[in-house]
């Protein structure tokens, strides 16, 4: 949320509320350790995070096809939204599960739970130089994978 604008509409306040609704309907919630309660919550956000992008980009297509193609061309961003990028981020996180999913992880806990090198270390049960060497390859990778994607689009 840090990198977020500033009339954002989900606060942080707003995300916690919603992740922790989507959680405390789980009948396990309760029984979590705090590693695993903490892993499950930086998924969590990330789904609140994604599905508010999602609806937002629908309703924008949806408002799209009311407004004429000049008005709608002259309201066009020219670079990327947050949108566009955390949904490009999604799809790559789901590529990075499934060649590492200890690396998917390690980049959840990071972007969406704010972890620092020395609360992913204790998390993962890893040495900090450990994280340091798989976080510098998981942005790599991120960034490598968002690139190749978009490079495939028409």
């Amino acid at each position: 949320m840090r990198g977020e604008r500033k009339d954002h509409t989900l606060q942080p306040t707003a995300l916690v509320h919603e992740a922790w609704l989507r959680l405390a309907d789980r009948d396990d919630a309760r029984s979590l350790s705090r590693e695993r309660f903490l892993a499950l919550a930086a998924t969590t956000m990330r789904r609140v995070l994604v599905d508010a992008a999602r609806r937002r980009a629908a309703l924008r297509r949806d408002a799209g096809h009311r407004r004429s193609l000049e008005t709608a061309e002259a309201s066009a961003p020219s670079a990327p939204t947050r949108d566009v990028e955390l949904l490009a981020l999604d799809d790559a996180l789901l590529a990075l599960a499934d060649a590492d999913p200890e690396l998917a992880r390690l980049v959840e806990l990071r972007v969406f739970c704010g972890y620092d090198v020395d609360e992913l270390a204790a998390a993962l049960h890893v040495s900090a130089r450990t994280v340091k060497r798989r976080w510098a390859f998981a942005r790599s990778w991120l960034a490598q994978e968002i690139l190749r994607t978009r490079e495939a689009l028409p």
